[in-house]
């Protein structure tokens, strides 16, 4: 049986290893927008997670046939009143990368005492095919902002998101470990679910044409 086709709607590279690894096992031909740098870039200009992560899902689910499942993430810090959020990739200006947005955070930070560096990971997977939302998930994870960079696994704010429960930064954190407990994993085991499903549905169909279900609805 041909595999379902699945594009992965990013160019982070980061993001496309935890992704794969979390959608392992499915039978899904996985692809990444490397493969697809014709399809153009898509603005992000939404105000939430969701309406990126939606906003993306649908843009290159207009110009690929197949599945599409992009996801929108961040970090939301309390003591700057949910900053970065949204904007959390690009935090430090045009020419922002992961080490110039972790030294804005540290220093906008250097007076917050330690029992009010609460902060959250967030991430809103979203699901689509032709044009149309299939299925929109979410996942947090809770933690603190280090007072320094601390191990050299993962990416982004990795180095500065400390995890009560397993006592270490996520960059500290080996795959497997992250892979278990991240914001992303969350929001992907629950689209993994649904995905077993739907692609059961889809062999089903198959192999009795003329049914309809309304499995993608909801």
């Amino acid at each position: 049986m041909n595999k379902i086709n699945l594009l992965i709607a990013t160019t982070n590279e980061g993001k496309v290893r935890e992704i794969k690894k979390l959608l392992r096992g499915l039978g899904l031909h996985l692809e990444s927008l490397k493969s697809y740098p014709h399809f153009g870039k898509y603005q992000e200009t939404g105000r939430t997670f969701a309406e990126n992560s939606e906003g993306k899902s649908l843009y290159y689910s207009q110009r690929y046939p197949g599945l599409v499942l992009a996801e929108d993430s961040g970090l939301e810090v309390e003591a700057l009143g949910g900053k970065p959020g949204v904007y959390s990739a690009r935090f430090s200006g045009v020419k922002a990368n992961d080490k110039k947005n972790i030294n804005k955070l540290l220093n906008l930070m250097t007076k917050v005492p330690v029992e009010k560096r609460k902060a959250r990971f967030v991430c809103v997977a979203t699901l689509t095919k032709g044009g149309k939302v299939i299925k929109s998930y979410r996942g947090t994870v809770s933690g603190m902002i280090s007072l320094s960079p601390e191990g050299d696994n993962g990416f982004g704010y990795d180095p500065v998101f400390y995890y009560p429960p397993l006592k270490k930064t996520f960059a500290r954190l080996k795959p497997s470990e992250k892979n278990r407990v991240s914001h992303r994993a969350r929001a992907f085991r629950k689209i993994r679910e649904f995905l077993k499903h739907y692609l059961k549905h889809q062999a089903n169909k198959k192999a009795r044409p003329g049914k309809s279900s309304d499995l993608h609805k909801g």
